[in-house]
């Protein structure tokens, strides 16, 4: 057993009583804006939610790993893949279903109508500027799927003077990457332009499959441009796409299977000062999710989610705090090979909300309402609030409502060898409560975040009647504990997080597959002039998979896949002030764990590159 999570809990314990009675000698920790909580701009000790970001700089030091990898570090996320670089891959946001996690990308959906996630394969991390992680059920801010929370991508920009950035990069697998861009802001100009390509020789996906090496190469390109009229007016436009091709292990070990799979977004926006205390914004914007599965060269099926959106937002400054006011419009359409009763829906939403704060006291509330085309409206609501008993201290309670449709495969699919639709499912519907206790200082953060999560109607794909998976509505409930720190002390930044939960299926008493009951990351950072080292644990207990056996209970037999505790190591060395090289490597000791049944994790690997950031 997987011990990690449980003796970390003791010692973090420890050390956040040893390191708050001692921050004098610590480096300040940067506070940061975030949108994605409230969908308006706020200091994050300033929040209810629970709240991150992924910086540009972290990102830089991931290196090698996938967008996935990277998320599956951070606090109450997991994740899992069949195979390596460019395969599907799921996450998990506080034990919930990859489904629930709503995926945006400069404000826009991406999530596919199909298999209802984002294709997060197809995201290089080259185009990303920094990520913003709200943990919780948010459709009373962002309607349907956002059950267990919302992934906020914002693709790189730039300030100041025209600056030029490029990278190239080469590891195991054959893995290259280059990336190449310019930004650039000035008082009425802002742009940035980036492209990249990856490509990696990749390794074979599956057991008992085809043993060639399953590769995966993508190209992408994303870019920003707006004019400024002044502060408080603005128009632009925001684009990014990613195409990008992998092959996979099928049904024969003989055959050679491939994914071609293109995803993009593009968008147009004005923010204006209609009022003083009257700022609008309008977005009207498309994303397109196309993939089209080879045999031997020949297409077979092809998928193509296309997305309409429109939103107006309005932020009106009040006497006491500040309230919100939006209007959205998304149009759904699926262009597929399948054979699919309906392959198109709109939802028209209408949103509201109001923060402020008096003396210690804070709160929040939002409500929602989303009318679906051929379905019963849904309303959702949350309701937030916080108490500061110190300059440093803070807790917090929030009750919150969720929905989530049911994708098009859940209802329609007919797809041999991976599953039959259900047209009787109902819409999943989440009821939250959470209660969170905050330490924050300028050289320390630190949080922990209890949460009861019931799901009803949870839409849960197995064996119930054969050998073909169907979905059916069950009764889920999820509960768990956050426990998260972050510090500065001097040369040293110091981060961890443990994750205890229990994702129950609530219809069998079983645990939910492919997630953990605990989870955990230490990561340790240290600056000497020109040098940079980095490590981090990341480790997880064991969870269950199902595979299909006709004599067993349910027609499936429940497998368990094994703990794991795995270290990356990563360096840098800073020839000038614009010119870098670096290290990484990952899985340092070669650990072999698995995510989903019969499919491989990369080995040990290693990435070496050169970085120009021009300043």
């Amino acid at each position: 057993m997987n011990t990690f999570p449980l003796r970390a809990t003791k010692t973090l314990a420890t050390l956040l009583l040893v390191l708050a009675a001692d921050a004098t000698r610590a480096a300040e920790v940067i506070d940061p804006i975030i949108v994605t909580a409230t969908r308006q701009e706020a200091r994050s000790n300033d929040l209810l939610s629970d709240v991150s970001v992924i910086t540009r700089e972290e990102i830089e030091a991931a290196g090698q790993s996938s967008l996935p990898e990277l998320l599956g570090r951070q606090a109450g996320i997991e994740f899992d893949a069949n195979g390596g670089a460019g395969s599907t891959m799921s996450l998990y946001i506080r034990g919930s279903n990859s489904e629930h996690a709503l995926v945006l990308i400069d404000g826009m959906r991406i999530n596919t109508a199909t298999m209802g996630k984002a294709s997060l394969s197809r995201i290089p991390l080259s185009q990303i500027e920094r990520i913003e992680i709200l943990r919780g059920p948010a459709s009373s801010l962002y309607g349907a799927d956002a059950i267990g929370g919302v992934i906020q991508i914002f693709t790189r920009q730039g300030s100041g003077p025209a600056r030029f950035n490029a990278e190239a990069g080469y590891g195991t697998y054959n893995t290259n990457r280059l990336s190449a861009g310019v930004s650039a802001r000035n008082e009425r100009w802002k742009y940035s332009f980036q492209a990249a390509y990856d490509e990696t020789a990749g390794y074979s996906n599956k057991l008992n499959a085809n043993p060639d090496k399953d590769g995966f190469r993508d190209s992408s390109f994303s870019g920003k441009l707006a004019y400024q009229f002044d502060t408080d007016n603005e128009v632009g436009v925001n684009a990014f796409s990613s195409d990008g091709r992998n092959q996979y292990d099928g049904l024969s070990k003989t055959k050679d299977y491939r994914i071609d799979n293109s995803v993009s977004s593009y968008s147009l926006y004005s923010r204006n000062r209609l009022r003083p205390a009257w700022q609008s914004s309008v977005r009207l914007g498309h994303s397109i999710d196309d993939s089209t599965d080879h045999t031997d060269g020949v297409p077979k099926n092809y998928y193509r989610t296309e997305q309409d959106q429109v939103s107006w937002q309005n932020d009106i400054d009040l006497p006491l705090g500040r309230a919100l006011f939006a209007a959205e419009w998304l149009k759904q359409d699926l262009t597929t090979s399948g054979r699919y009763d309906k392959t198109g829906r709109t939802i028209s939403s209408l949103l509201a909300g109001w923060g402020a704060a008096a003396g210690a006291h804070r709160w929040q509330f939002n409500g929602r309402h989303d009318d679906v085309s051929g379905q019963t409206a849904k309303s959702t609501g949350a309701a937030s609030y916080g108490y500061q008993f110190t300059d440093a201290w803070r807790a917090a309670a929030a009750y919150g409502t969720a929905f989530k449709l049911p994708t098009m495969n859940d209802l329609y699919s007919n797809i041999p060898g991976m599953g039959v639709g259900n047209p009787d499912l109902k819409p999943e519907y989440a009821r939250n409560r959470e209660l969170s206790l905050h330490y924050d200082t300028p050289q320390q953060k630190a949080s922990l975040t209890w949460f009861d999560n019931r799901i009803d109607n949870f839409i849960e794909w197995a064996y119930y009647a054969g050998a073909t998976k169907e979905p059916r509505n069950i009764a889920a409930r999820i509960t768990g504990w956050t426990l998260a720190w972050k510090g500065n002390y001097g040369p040293f930044s110091l981060r961890t997080s443990i994750d205890l939960q229990d994702p129950r299926n609530e219809t069998s008493d079983d645990q939910l597959l492919r997630r953990s009951r605990e989870h955990a990351s230490l990561g340790a950072d240290y600056q000497s002039g020109r040098w940079s080292f980095g490590s981090e644990l990341v480790s997880s207990g064991m969870r269950n998979d199902s595979v299909y056996a006709a004599s067993a209970p349910g027609r499936q037999r429940i497998v368990r896949l094994g703990g794991y505790t795995l270290l990356n190591l990563n360096a840098s060395y800073r020839i000038d002030r614009e010119v870098s090289l670096f290290v990484r490597a990952n899985n340092v000791f070669d650990k072999q764990y698995t995510l989903v049944q019969d499919y491989f994790t990369p080995g040990a690997s290693v990435f070496v590159g050169i970085r120009y950031a021009q300043k």
